[in-house]
């Protein structure tokens, strides 16, 4: 069993914020892979599936995005499960719009939503970090975080989001670097190759060089 956590806050205002990027994904997952519906349970709410054989449990949490560990600590302990069965998705502001990276382990990094899961977990479990780009300085972080994506932002962030969700079973099967290679490669496709000049054909070559045929009456120009 797994627990995939997308990290955000409840509420319409918030749907579509940056920092709502994790609870996006979330919803992606439970649509692409046919989980079950949403229902309320440790102070969130939890779908079931499965993925690369794997039992799944995704969450939601909805104490609001700084006290995001109450929820995740609540199922991690109800399902017994180690760190490294916990993925957390989350906005990355050290990340550009459309890179995704893995971890296990490290610093919250100002995240609020990490810094409260750490508190009440510690920091081992598994982290999908989202690039949603920095604002440029740290006063604005928060206020930018809580703004919406911007339109011209959106087909960007929505096709990192599906390459995401699509490529989960390789970082649930234990292949984080696959996943993120395969994320990156369906995020930016290579351009396809310059088809190679043709070679000349010798055979035309030679014809070009040969005389002209003369006409029924000896004339070039017949």
């Amino acid at each position: 069993m797994r627990l995939v956590v997308g990290l955000g806050n409840p509420g319409p205002g918030y749907t579509f914020n940056r920092h709502n990027v994790g609870f996006l994904a979330a919803d992606t997952i439970v649509r692409r892979h046919g989980f079950g519906p949403w229902r309320a349970r440790f102070q969130g709410v939890v779908s079931e599936g499965e993925l690369a054989g794997e039992k799944i449990i995704a969450l939601k949490p909805e104490t609001f995005m700084n006290e995001s560990g109450r929820s995740v600590a609540a199922a991690a302990q109800f399902y017994k499960l180690p760190l490294d069965h916990i993925f957390v998705i989350h906005d990355e502001i050290d990340l550009v719009p459309g890179k995704v990276r893995v971890k296990q382990g490290g610093g919250a990094a100002g995240h609020n939503g990490l810094r409260s899961i750490d508190a009440h977990l510690g920091p081992d479990y598994w982290r999908v970090r989202l690039g949603i780009g920095h604002p440029g300085a740290p006063e604005l972080v928060k206020a930018y975080v809580l703004q919406n994506f911007a339109k011209e932002e959106q087909p960007l962030i929505g096709a990192m989001i599906e390459a995401t969700v699509q490529t989960l079973p390789l970082l649930i099967s234990g292949d984080a670097n696959a996943f993120m290679s395969k994320v990156d490669v369906a995020i930016n496709p290579p351009k396809p190759k310059p088809p190679r000049p043709s070679k000349p054909d010798p055979k035309s070559k030679s014809d070009s060089n040969s005389k002209p045929d003369d006409g029924p009456d000896g004339d070039p120009a017949a």
